[in-house]
């Protein structure tokens, strides 16, 4: 027994919650770790979350936490907390495979420096988890390492590409966990697993270490059981990094500072047109409920029009099926049999774009940017869903909208890349469940560096609903 708390329902507990008592030596980040193994034992055979697991280390790396706590060196909220990250994260000690058979790096002697920023904090590595081949895809379904499964309905993915990021936050087999997002890969499985998933601004947080897909669109950032915990990795994470030049012109902030203040007369868009197209039933019910939720909190809720999301969309379809293809060039000529075959389909897309299509498709960017700066002066937050379907099963990858079956991976991503285009600030956070039991999502954007804003918001919400508390019907 450590306090209070039974060994076994520590990892069951949010990182803001343990905390103090770790601080206060209530807890030991040894007793932690170990009911945090416990469960992954348990859990992660059929879950499928994690693509390696390294328990000595992450025991011994407890055992100098607690060392150091006992000696009065605590770090800070992240000491003793296991945590682990996508399979695209370079981790000293770990061998990265990109969920692909044909990267071989063998063990990296080195941390992205978002992991190094997490250990720094006190953080603890548990390993890497699942994700879509070369995080190019949004379902998470990899018939190479093997595909994550939901912790709602283990017949369904996860999402992608962050597949295992979010499955093991959402089971409680890490209590956060790092994700990339180049087109929503954060937000889509934190929605479809029923968790926090935050893409920040880009260029705040350094990409370094990170196996990259398209450069002028990837981000790495968390994924939590609560916005709060959120907030605390991203405190961590987030600066100025030489290794990274996107980040030179990065505004840090306390990402806690404004958790819990009102809403009252912020004005919130929602842009109806797109994003609202073809939703299923039980996500715009719920995204609607949502809305009404944040009007109650009094946010001045009002509708918006984004005349440039289709423009939007186009562009970043060229400039990442570009980029990818760039990166991905000599894979597809050298190992294309040994790629799955959807990221072999997607990366051909890139074949035939031009340098004039992809000049083009930066321009818009930078148009859409300064159009989407006009309307956030007027309505600093927009809410929409964060996906237009739930999770679909893994066998088929699809789901019947209505009278009409309806193709996941065509779908799963269409309303996050947006705000990869203009790389401003997105989060998904739950906002309640459909008739099956499968999770959905509220996608909340904001202003460029703006990040205390958006999760203050978000926080309102979340502590103004009960989503969050709900747990996946997993036996142990």
């Amino acid at each position: 027994m450590s306090g209070d708390v039974s060994d076994e329902a520590l990892a069951l507990m949010d990182i803001a919650a343990l905390a103090p008592l770790i601080a206060g030596s209530e807890v030991s980040p040894v007793d932690v770790m170990q009911s945090q193994l416990a469960r992954i034992e348990a859990l992660n055979p059929d879950l499928n979350a994690y693509v390696s697991l390294y328990p000595e280390a992450a025991l011994a790396a407890a055992k100098e936490a607690e060392a150091e706590i006992a000696a009065g060196r605590y770090r800070g909220p992240l000491h003793g907390i296991p945590m682990a990250v996508k399979d695209l994260f370079q981790v000293a000690g770990m061998e990265r495979t990109c969920g692909s058979r044909i990267l071989a790096e063998g063990v990296a002697n080195s941390d992205a420096t978002s992991v190094a920023r997490l250990r720094e904090a006190g953080a603890i590595m548990l390993g890497l988890l699942s994700l879509h081949e070369f995080a190019f895809g949004p379902t998470g379904i990899n018939p190479i390492v093997g595909t994550a499964r939901n912790p709602w309905n283990t017949d369904r993915v996860c999402g992608g590409s962050s597949s295992g990021s979010g499955c093991a936050t959402a089971a409680h087999l890490a209590m956060a966990t790092l994700g990339s997002d180049t087109g929503g890969s954060i937000r889509i499985p934190a929605a479809l697993c029923g968790v926090v998933g935050l893409k920040q601004t880009y260029g705040l947080a350094s990409r370094a270490g990170i196996y990259p897909l398209c450069e002028s669109l990837d981000h790495g950032g968390p994924l939590a059981r609560t916005v709060r915990d959120a907030a605390l990795v991203l405190d961590a994470i987030a600066g100025v990094d030489e290794a990274d030049p996107s980040t030179a012109g990065a505004r840090v902030a306390d990402y806690t500072a404004l958790l819990g203040q009102p809403l009252e007369g912020l004005r919130i868009g929602v842009p109806r047109d797109f994003f609202f197209d073809r939703l299923h039933p039980d996500v715009e019910a719920a995204v609607q409920a949502a809305l009404v939720v944040l009007d109650g909190l009094g946010a001045v809720v009002e509708e918006v029009v984004l005349p440039f999301t289709r423009e939007a969309s186009q562009g970043w379809n060229v400039m990442a099926m570009g980029e990818a293809h760039t990166v991905h060039g000599t894979h597809l000529q050298n190992n294309a049999a040994d790629l799955s075959p959807d990221v072999n389909q997607r990366l051909r897309l890139g074949e035939g774009l031009s340098a004039t299509d992809y000049i083009l498709a930066r321009q818009t960017q930078a148009r859409v940017r300064r159009e989407m700066a006009g309307v956030l002066e007027r309505t600093p937050i927009l809410a929409m869903p964060t996906a237009v379907i739930p999770s679909v099963p893994i066998d088929t990858g699809e789901i019947m909208v209505g009278d009409k079956s309806v193709i996941g991976w065509k779908v799963l991503g269409k309303l996050t890349r947006l705000a990869c285009f203009t790389g401003q600030p997105a989060i998904s956070i739950p906002c309640g469940f459909t008739q099956d039991g499968l999770p959905i999502g509220l996608q909340l954007l904001g202003p460029w560096f703006e990040e205390p804003l958006l999760l203050q918001v978000a926080d309102a919400y979340e502590q103004a609903t009960e989503w969050h508390q709900r747990r996946p019907p997993l036996a142990v």
